[in-house]
């Protein structure tokens, strides 16, 4: 997979690429990052890539010039269905599916802004699509392009060690992860559930299974609103529930999620 970033830090993407899952995968050839700076294109002696705002006001605005000239070059390297992506706190929230959907493409562009902001022409003229990493405004587009690559770039076939890493990570399912335990089995007095010492793998999926479900219960229960559950989920789900304190457990009752796989299509839903 090829890629490329807009930046006028370029040094800050490729120290990261230097390290962890993103330099495997440079590494071995199955990614590839492109760093276009839009100062090579500005058109003055100075490599201006900012101004002034029309209409005043505080902070400095991005030059359209030098940024469509710096996504044309980095698109030459890129297929045609590449998409330009501007990382904005105004986008959509970047979860698992769009990496999901980033990671089974050819290629991408990732925009990374500064300053105040960016003209509008070059985002109506240049860009496909606008991704934000969280409801926060940082100083420019490079971290969030970094957390893009890096949740891309685990995805790539052969990127990880064990490929089944990415099979059981949280999001991947829609669900959160299960709690992880290693060696010693006892630390500062708390055991490891004994379930994981047993050697009984049907035993140890179905706790997993129970654990992430009620994870997800706990902490997201957004995520389980629109899901199907299937009955084995929902009666772990209500296992896990039941063995949760009782102001918990009495709260439950209108945050579980109703729908069922099976359910009648006209059957009676409670409220979520």
């Amino acid at each position: 997979m090829r890629a490329a970033v807009v930046t006028i830090f370029p040094e800050v993407i490729r120290a990261a690429m230097a390290e962890g899952v993103v330099a495997r995968a440079v590494r071995e050839g199955r990614l590839d990052i492109d760093l276009v700076n839009p100062r090579e294109h500005a058109d003055d002696r100075r490599r201006n890539v900012d101004d002034r705002p029309f209409g005043g006001g505080p902070g400095m605005v991005m030059l359209a010039a030098p940024l469509a000239g710096a996504v044309a070059a980095a698109r030459e390297r890129l297929p045609t269905s590449a998409p330009v992506i501007l990382l904005s706190p105004q986008g959509e929230r970047f979860g698992q599916q769009t990496a999901t959907e980033l990671a089974a493409g050819g290629g991408f562009v990732l925009v990374a802004g500064r300053y105040e902001g960016i003209d509008e022409r070059f985002v109506e003229q240049n860009v496909d699509r606008e991704v934000s990493i969280g409801d926060y405004v940082l100083s420019g587009g490079e971290l969030p392009a970094l957390v893009v690559i890096d949740a891309v770039a685990r995805l790539l076939p052969g990127a990880l060690g064990n490929p089944a890493s990415v099979i059981d990570e949280s999001h991947v399912d829609g669900l959160l992860d299960w709690p992880h335990y290693t060696r010693p089995e006892i630390h500062a007095g708390q055991p490891t559930p004994t379930v994981l010492l047993s050697g009984n793998h049907a035993q140890v999926a179905r706790w997993r299974r129970r654990e992430a479900l009620g994870r997800t219960w706990l902490r997201r229960p957004e995520l389980l609103l629109d899901r199907d559950i299937s009955p084995r989920d929902r009666a772990l789900l209500a296992e896990y529930i039941a063995e949760q304190p009782a102001a918990a457990a009495i709260s439950a009752t209108n945050a579980a999620p109703t729908h069922t796989q099976g359910d009648e299509p006209n059957a009676p839903q409670q409220n979520h």
